[in-house]
């Protein structure tokens, strides 16, 4: 990977930052992108990457960054994995600034960060290259459950962006990669979405044995940059063992029915 370049959103936390450390360990420069400055600043010390300040629902802060990136070297891949949700309410008690806030920050987000970005990722994959374009959604993106209906509706968004993204750049040498995880452990995620209820996040994870954490996830993403450049792993779904489905989860040891074989 000497010499590639990844961008990599969210980066100041969960998996963002998970991902960060795992380009870093196979040999990639990277560049972290998220609000917080200070977290940037502190994973650039200890792995190497290098960092930008940015809102990725404003536009200026999205112009900004494109910018930085043509003056200071190539863009192969981007992995962007900024988003979230907020609330469990029911479709018809949903608050209407939550919604607002999940469609811009998984929706929005990618589209800007598509357009300003694509121009680079073309110019890297110039004579015989290829270049990267991972977006990690969500199984919310896939199956819906009750008060969900918000966080469904944007990673679906997000999702079928990605689908006609794939179709738009056909003939092009740029890989468009999806991938949607199910339960994964983070310190924020479920934390940001339920208000900042510490007991209610914890709820969430309780006697589930062995969700994904971002380690996981990340390690999946860098298996798909690093693969050959003629393979594309259009959409990765990707849970722990205890959850089947959206909807079925084991709580407890995980056991075979029959302990005598």
């Amino acid at each position: 990977m000497a010499n590639r370049r990844a961008v990599v959103t969210g980066a100041s936390s969960g998996i963002g930052e998970a991902t960060v450390r795992a380009l870093r360990a196979s040999g990639w420069d990277v560049v972290g992108v998220a609000r917080r400055a200070a977290r940037l600043e502190a994973l650039d010390a200890e792995v190497g990457s290098r960092s930008f300040a940015a809102d990725l629902t404003n536009e200026a802060d999205v112009a900004a960054l494109a910018a930085h990136l043509s003056e200071t070297g190539p863009v192969h891949a981007f992995v962007h994995v900024a988003g979230g949700a907020r609330g469990t309410d029911r479709v018809e008690g949903g608050n209407p600034a939550d919604w607002r806030w999940m469609f811009e920050v998984n929706v929005l987000s990618a589209q800007l960060l598509t357009a300003a970005l694509l121009p680079l990722l073309r110019r890297a994959s110039h004579d015989g290259g290829h270049a990267d374009a991972v977006f990690v959604t969500s199984t919310a993106a896939q199956t819906a459950y009750a008060g969900g209906g918000g966080y469904n509706a944007a990673k679906a968004g997000e999702s079928m962006l990605v689908h006609a993204l794939r179709l738009e750049l056909n003939g092009e040498p740029i890989r468009v990669v999806e991938v949607a995880p199910g339960m994964v452990f983070t310190e924020e995620f479920s934390l940001n979405r339920l208000g900042g209820d510490q007991a209610a996040a914890e709820a969430v994870y309780d006697g589930v044995a062995e969700p994904l954490v971002a380690a996981d996830v990340a390690d999946v993403i860098a298996y798909a940059m690093n693969a050959p450049g003629h393979v594309n792993l259009d959409l990765v779904t990707m849970r722990p063992v205890a959850q089947s489905a959206q909807h079925l989860l084991a709580r407890g040891p995980l056991q075979p029915r029959d302990a005598s074989i």
